[in-house]
């Protein structure tokens, strides 16, 4: 996969088999494989709450390791596989990663996985670049697309101390399942004159949902 650069059309092809392509209103976006190959449903606990049995993809254990478990062995994983696959990530002025929902934690594996990518490719990364404002709706048992569109508008702002107008962005997330939260954060990157914006997310959801 290709980011942030020309590619010849035998180089798209490669891309193809490599990494799963993202539309959005960003200039190209990909993920590097699906989260989950199969989900096999076995049935409620003793609590009523349902349970399944994942099998997930390589980088989707290793960001679930990360995420879920706090392993910080597997940062250093889930960086060698991009870096294995990807290109084109130290031609970018600077790495944002998406803003956690939870910012009381202190842990916060997109952010890691930004830094951890920022130091392998020498790219700076604005980690405040992109701020979830308090209050507000909780917007991820929302399932309207519109709704959730104005919610994360709502949530979503740019601190403005960065310049970063004519600045190529690589945005950054763990997770593609709709892409609204990366097309709302790509908008405020454009409305602050940013020059190209990419996209790149460790795994994608099978469906969008």
């Amino acid at each position: 996969m290709v980011l942030g650069a020309n590619i010849t059309h035998k180089q798209a092809q490669e891309d193809k088999r490599m990494a799963i392509q993202v539309e959005g209103n960003w200039k190209k976006g990909f993920a590097f494989d699906v989260h989950t190959l199969s989900s096999t449903y076995l049935g409620p606990d003793d609590n009523g709450h349902d349970q399944w049995d994942n099998t997930r993809s390589e980088m989707g254990e290793l960001v679930y390791q990360l995420k879920y478990r706090r392993d910080q062995s597997a940062l250093q994983k889930i960086i060698e596989l991009l870096d294995g696959k990807m290109k084109g990530i130290a031609k970018f002025d600077y790495i944002v990663p998406i803003p956690p929902t939870d910012t009381s934690r202190q842990f916060q594996p997109v952010t890691e996985i930004a830094l951890a990518l920022g130091k392998a490719y020498d790219v700076d990364v604005l980690v405040d670049l992109l701020r979830k404002n308090s209050g507000g709706r909780q917007i991820k048992n929302v399932s309207d697309i519109e709704e959730r569109q104005q919610l994360l508008r709502e949530a979503l702002s740019i601190k403005s101390e960065h310049q970063i107008a004519g600045c190529d962005i690589l945005l950054v997330d763990d997770l593609y399942r709709s892409g609204a939260t990366l097309n709302v954060a790509t908008d405020l990157l454009y409305r602050a004159e940013a020059g190209k914006v990419c996209v790149l997310t460790m795994t994608k959801t099978r469906s969008n949902r």
